[in-house]
């Protein structure tokens, strides 16, 4: 579809949802390839260095992003002459499709080996999905309900964070799902829950209930979406400096000033708490009033990104894994053989089995995602293309 059609709150969305996307590489990239990845968080404090904080920071804006347009998406789908069962059936087949792509092919991506020894990761396609199908069921509340619900969830679910997943025995692997991020088993397999379902669920459903906001006059809308941007960030500075409640790690005095912004910044992802959600929804959602008042060309990389995301998360993946792999092989030589095949130990490898400065500077990180990103857009085009000229029903899974 030319982009002259496309209505230019649609625009709006997907450049900001191609744009987290472009920074999504970088910390994917940063995961496979940077030698401090290999050995310490990015953002522990006693370790880091504020350009390794940043690189990971960043970051922290793709997943809320991805599900806040992911409800955006699911609205209009709906709004295009659906009814509220096709919804519901749609986001029922689509969460489905895309747990099922997670426990797959994501595992393949993850890994670069068909192992079932290998633990069971349920990351951001698994958490997409499962919010997907939770979502099918909440469609059917009325719409001011829903947003009531899902603002609650957001602003209270930290109330649950003393709730510890042991405390439920042989069923702690199903508060693993809901809210607290760990380990469990399912039989001989081991499994990683690092999405939970509450409060990501929540975000999901504030999108599809956002999608409103987007039927306004222009002027109305980037006036509403800037006001909810600017009251979520302010919340966020406020809520943060008085330190008591929003987040299950209290900031603190460090070493050094710069540090100590760190510290303020350094929010708990998993699961992503109300400081982090604040922190990252209300710049996003001031990011589309202002690309709202752009118009962007065909082959605007922003754009090109987000009207297949779908495609560009998973080839990416493969391609910053691959280029890993490459960069061993010139460094080591036949001997990347000997280790190429395991888990890295940003996966959850054995680090013993990797050289002891296996790894690479920041500036080659950078370097490669430039690389991936490049290689991307050319890929998302030809894609994107394709997908336009097609009119089959399962392309709208893909």
């Amino acid at each position: 579809m030319a982009p002259t059609k496309q209505p230019a709150r649609l625009a709006a969305i997907d450049a900001v949802r191609g744009l987290v996307m472009i920074v999504m590489a970088l910390d994917h990239v940063r995961d496979f390839v940077h030698r401090a990845a290999m050995q310490f968080s990015p953002t522990d404090l006693t370790q880091t260095t504020p350009a390794i904080f940043f690189t990971r920071w960043i970051t922290h804006f793709c997943a809320p992003v991805f599900m806040l347009t992911a409800g955006l998406g699911a609205f209009f789908w709906w709004h295009g002459k659906r009814t509220r069962k096709q919804l519901s059936v749609f986001l029922l087949t689509r969460g489905l499709w895309l747990i099922l792509l997670e426990l797959t092919v994501m595992r393949v991506a993850y890994y670069f080996s068909f192992s079932a020894e290998l633990p069971v990761l349920l990351l951001v396609l698994w958490a997409l999905g499962l919010s997907m199908v939770a979502l099918a069921a909440l469609v059917w509340l009325p719409a001011r309900v829903l947003a009531v619900l899902s603002v609650a969830m957001i602003a209270l679910h930290n109330l649950l964070d003393p709730v510890n997943a042991a405390q439920f025995g042989r069923a702690a692997g199903i508060w693993n799902l809901l809210h607290q991020v760990g380990a469990f088993r399912v039989g001989p397999a081991p499994v990683l829950a690092g999405y939970s379902l509450v409060p990501w669920v929540a975000v999901m459903a504030a999108g599809f209930c956002l999608g409103r906001v987007f039927l306004l006059e222009p002027a109305a809308r980037q006036r509403t979406l800037t006001r909810l941007g600017m009251a979520a960030t302010a919340a966020f500075v406020l809520l943060r400096a008085v330190n008591i409640y929003g987040d299950p790690v209290r900031w603190a005095p460090q070493k050094s000033a710069i540090f100590t912004q760190l510290s303020f910044l350094n929010c708990t992802k998993y699961p992503p708490s109300l400081d982090f959600l604040l922190m990252t929804l209300g710049p996003a959602l001031m990011a589309m009033a202002w690309f709202d008042r752009m118009r962007f060309g065909a082959a605007n990389p922003l754009i090109v990104f987000g009207r297949v995301p779908l495609f560009y998360f998973v080839v990416h993946f493969y391609g910053a894994h691959a280029i890993a792999d490459v960069l061993a092989l010139f460094r080591y030589g036949s001997g990347a053989l000997r280790f190429l095949f395991h888990p890295m130990p940003t996966a959850g490898g054995a680090s013993e089995l990797f050289p002891p400065d296996f790894g690479y500077d920041l500036w080659v990180v950078y370097a490669a995602w430039a690389f991936l990103v490049a290689a991307m857009h050319l890929m998302c085009r030809r894609y994107a293309r394709l997908k336009s000229q097609r009119r089959e029903w399962w392309w709208s899974y893909l």
